[in-house]
């Protein structure tokens, strides 16, 4: 049943990752080199600060996934102790990959080729793609907090619980005591 539960998130983990390289290609918006008469290409300042805008943007993604998936992990599988951790971690991996090669591959390719056949004045995109290789860490990062949180701060499977009484008269002693106290 483990192993079920096992490839069950590995699936979500995976299906995740394609839904969120469909986000990411939607919500970036490519910077655009302008093609000059000479045969050069330009792109203004707001062009290049957009250059960090697809990595901040998978970021901010994988911040929603990473804890979503880690919260789901923590849910269905906290009993498998120690190595939920790394699971979750190589999970999330595996999703950012996922989401960075759907992205990529829904998003403009081949930017050199297309730069050559562009006529002046057109207008090219670069290609939709991780520049920080850096950023696909924030996945794992995010995706271990919900587990991590949860193994020490939730209550301890080994620990018995607190065992209360219930209210009932008072007991002899205690009734002789105040009656003659």
């Amino acid at each position: 049943m483990t192993a079920a539960r096992v490839m069950a998130l590995t699936a979500l983990g995976l299906g995740l990752g394609a839904l969120a390289g469909v986000a990411w290609w939607a919500v970036v918006r490519e910077p655009a080199y302008l093609v000059n008469r000479d045969g050069g290409a330009s792109i203004n300042e707001r062009g290049l600060a957009e250059f960090v805008a697809g990595d901040a943007w998978f970021c901010v993604i994988g911040l929603l996934v990473g804890i979503g998936l880690g919260l789901v992990a923590w849910r269905a599988l906290s009993d498998l102790g120690w190595p939920l951790v790394v699971l979750v971690g190589v999970v999330a991996v595996l999703g950012g990959l996922v989401c960075w090669y759907v992205g990529h591959r829904l998003g403009p390719d081949d930017f050199v080729g297309r730069l050559a056949a562009a006529e002046p004045g057109d207008m090219v995109p670069i290609e939709l793609t991780l520049r920080a290789k850096a950023s696909l860490l924030t996945w794992p990062f995010f995706a271990v907090i919900p587990v991590l949180l949860g193994s020490s701060l939730g209550r301890d499977e080994e620990e018995p619980r607190p065992v209360f009484r219930r209210a009932g008269p008072p007991a002899e002693s205690a009734v002789r005591e105040a009656e003659h106290g």
